[in-house]
């Protein structure tokens, strides 16, 4: 229910925003952009092929093993006391060997492989998940800088007015120099801050576009989430259930559980059939012999069964088994370790997420107010019982507060995104990408290849999938002037 949950609300969010500008994006079409051109995914679900090819390379161990020689020789002197020795031959040779029992080292390492690979999907959707809270990070990074510099633009241009009638009120000895000072020294403030908003946005626009592979264009406010938990302890009962880290970690510690027996299988005696053929043709080079001619390609064909058992092999075989047992106590260890890191990154979304929903709260009266004491205070300062300080302070207040709601606004949904992928519950399958083109599914690529046992197959060379951004322009700090006239964004 809770991916459907997902899934719908940011398919709601794409249709409430098909009203808007046809340039405009949503958070649906940044992530499934990342989702579809960013390197470092595209690395990763290289990557995960090439953990793939271990499967068909554990299991040609267990396969007959062909291979032929040849050689061809110039006899440069012989023996005085031979008549038939030959001046030249050329030789070939063709050798079969079939395993026949390894001591469990090539199925161990078969069940390894596979493991692995099943731990290396898992990676892979982490890979995924992180990827989508860095570019739900980076959405509403651009919103929120994006609201901030319209914010102080804002408290610019009133700052500006309010210099100009401090200026004019000086000027028929209503004020005093110290008044015009404060004005002056507000706005400069206000400058500075202002240059230092636009900054930031430069900076997150650029971070967007690293990761999702296009510039941002009128970024539509993201659909809510939907399913998140009531309680923590939910939460973390579902991420020790499905978050893929903790998942890929659980498998890497079965498959180094195989690592020990095939370790250990190196004491074990092993048994493989072999047949071997060859031939011999010297060229007519051969000599004759006192009873006639002497044939001048010789042939030889063997077949039998083999039987190697190790009786000492200098400890080696003991020290790669505790080696393995050593690596297998690390991978347990590192169980414990991401199951608590999970459980940490669980619990503390969800106090963000909580801690941001009630700042939230305290913001909005905050701003409400802020707002009514800039009114009143401005009310007072016109009939002289408050001074032009008290105004100023009072615009000061209002603009912190709008920064503090925008800002908690971002932080609630990026926190509220955290958990849901900390839970394994914000993959691309559960934001509804499938709509946007087929999804890249791992286990295709995974049985094209378990099975592929010819040495001469070949795939194209490969060549780059991600998009590059070189292209894309400098981002500045330009935002639509309508979000410069509004002094409490929703």
């Amino acid at each position: 229910m809770l991916r459907r949950g997902l899934r719908i609300s940011l398919l709601a969010g794409a249709c409430l925003a098909a009203t808007a500008p046809a340039r405009a994006d949503t958070l649906k079409d940044a992530l499934n952009a990342a989702y579809r051109t960013n390197p470092t995914l595209e690395g990763a679900r290289a990557q995960q092929r090439a953990t793939d090819e271990n499967v068909p390379i554990q299991k040609s161990s267990a396969l007959p093993n062909v291979s032929a020689t040849g050689s061809y020789t110039e006899y440069l002197k012989q023996s005085s006391s031979s008549f038939v020795s030959p001046a030249r031959s050329a030789v070939g040779q063709l050798n079969l060997s079939v395993p026949i029992y390894q001591g469990g080292a090539t199925k161990n390492g078969i069940r390894a492989a596979e493991t692995r690979d099943i731990a290396g999907r898992a990676t892979l959707r982490g890979s995924e998940s992180s990827l989508f809270s860095q570019v739900v990070g980076a959405y509403m990074d651009v919103i929120l800088d994006e609201a901030v510099v319209g914010l102080n633009a804002n408290n610019v241009h009133v700052l500006q007015v309010n210099l100009e009638s401090t200026q004019d009120q000086f000027q028929i000895g209503q004020l005093t120099r110290t008044d015009v000072a404060q004005s002056q020294s507000r706005l400069a403030l206000a400058q500075g801050d202002l240059r230092t908003a636009q900054s930031n946005l430069v900076s997150a626009r650029e971070r967007y576009v690293q990761l999702v592979g296009k510039a941002p264009s009128d970024l539509q406010p993201p659909p809510p989430l939907p399913g998140l938990p009531g309680v923590v302890n939910d939460a973390v009962k579902d991420a020790l259930q499905n978050n893929p880290d903790l998942i890929a970690a659980q498998e890497n510690s079965d498959a180094a559980g195989f690592d020990i027996e095939a370790a250990g299988a190196a004491r074990l005696p092993k048994v493989s059939l072999f047949v071997n053929g060859g031939a011999t043709d010297y060229l007519g080079s051969l000599g004759s012999s006192i009873i006639g001619p002497v044939q001048q390609l010789q042939t030889t064909a063997q077949a039998g069964v083999q039987l190697t058992l190790p009786l000492y092999q200098g400890g080696r075989p003991a020290a790669q088994e505790r080696q393995a047992q050593d690596r297998a106590s690390q991978a347990l260890e590192q169980v414990v370790a991401t199951e608590r890191n999970v459980i940490q990154q669980v619990r503390s979304a969800y106090s963000a997420w909580q801690a941001s929903q009630a700042i939230i709260a305290s913001s909005q009266t905050a701003v409400s107010a802020a707002a009514l004491s800039l009114e009143g205070t401005r009310a007072e300062q016109s009939v002289g019982t408050r001074q032009i300080i008290d105004v100023l302070n009072a615009e000061q207040e209002l603009l912190q507060s709008q920064v503090a709601l925008v800002t908690a606004r971002r932080n609630a949904y990026v926190a509220g995104f955290t958990l849901l992928a900390a839970m394994g519950r914000a993959e691309a399958r559960d934001l509804g990408l499938d709509d946007q083109g087929p999804l890249y599914d791992p286990v295709v690529n995974y049985d094209r290849v378990k099975n592929k046992f010819n040495d001469w197959s070949f795939d194209p060379d490969p060549v780059t999938q991600s998009t590059r951004t070189v292209d894309i322009p400098p981002q500045d700090a330009e935002i639509p002037a309508q979000q410069q006239q509004v002094e409490t964004p929703q």
